[in-house]
């Protein structure tokens, strides 16, 4: 499989789930683009195909920009993986509308405003995959979570909807539903939890790992293979669909 030329344009492509995808994509020949809010963080990483670009999901004018930025330097977006995304669980009788507003703007409107501006360039081509990175709290209720429940599940009716608009046309919509997978979002989550809980951070952690059916943390190369396969040869049938990878059934 090569997708030599093709420009990859992924969101929150630092660390963790986004940076495994944009570096397995480049292995491949794409040319990617990679977002976060810092740009340091960005340049840490790329080089070998790989290009960071500063950009806060949540501020439409820096997305419509960005997103420009990167077709004229480098071609129109034929991938687009809206990863970006925020996790953090908090009662509903302790949320806080700002709270509530900054999970969806990050985890939905984020991934709305990358898709939008990805598809503008991606349309006048003769190929394309979009690829949401949603969660295992996206098909069902994560206790603790509403907020972020709501904006994964959001995001995967999002991508099913898209999937049904561009059906017969050479384009693919489809989310990647990842358990708890071991990146610094799960290392930030294991000492909210903690604190929380009024519990140890191991056990903390220990919970996240149960949640998985096959009792461990999943590892970045396993989502971003997942990623390659939904862009490679044989996968134009699949489309609208959820690729739940938990270590078990959901």
């Amino acid at each position: 499989m090569t997708l030599q030329g093709k420009h990859a344009f992924i969101t929150g492509g630092g660390t963790g789930i986004g940076l495994a995808i944009a570096r397995a994509f480049a292995a491949q020949g794409a040319i990617v683009t990679i977002t976060g809010r810092r740009q340091e963080v960005l340049d840490e990483v790329a080089g070998k195909g790989i290009t960071g670009m500063a950009m806060d999901v949540r501020n439409e004018a820096e997305v419509i920009d960005t997103v420009a930025a990167a077709v004229k330097a480098r071609g129109p977006v034929q991938i687009c993986v809206a990863n970006a995304g925020i996790a953090e669980g908090r009662a509903l009788h302790k949320m806080t509308l700002d709270f509530w507003r900054n999970m969806m703007a990050t985890n939905l409107d984020g991934a709305f405003l990358t898709i939008r501006e990805c598809l503008a360039s991606m349309r006048q081509t003769d190929w394309g995959r979009v690829i949401t990175v949603s969660s295992a709290a996206g098909l069902r209720g994560l206790a603790g979570a509403p907020c972020y429940t709501a904006s994964k599940h959001g995001l995967i009716g999002l991508t099913r909807a898209l999937s049904e608009d561009y059906l017969g046309q050479p384009f693919t919509f489809n989310a990647i539903c990842p358990g708890y997978v071991d990146t610094p979002i799960v290392t930030r989550n294991t000492a909210s939890i903690a604190e929380r809980a009024g519990i140890s951070e191991e056990a903390a952690r220990a919970i996240m790992v149960k949640t998985n059916r096959h009792k461990r943390l999943i590892e970045p190369e396993e989502i971003a293979a997942a990623a390659l396969w939904l862009v490679g040869p044989g996968s134009q049938s699949v489309n609208g669909q959820t690729i739940e990878i938990a270590g078990g059934q959901m």
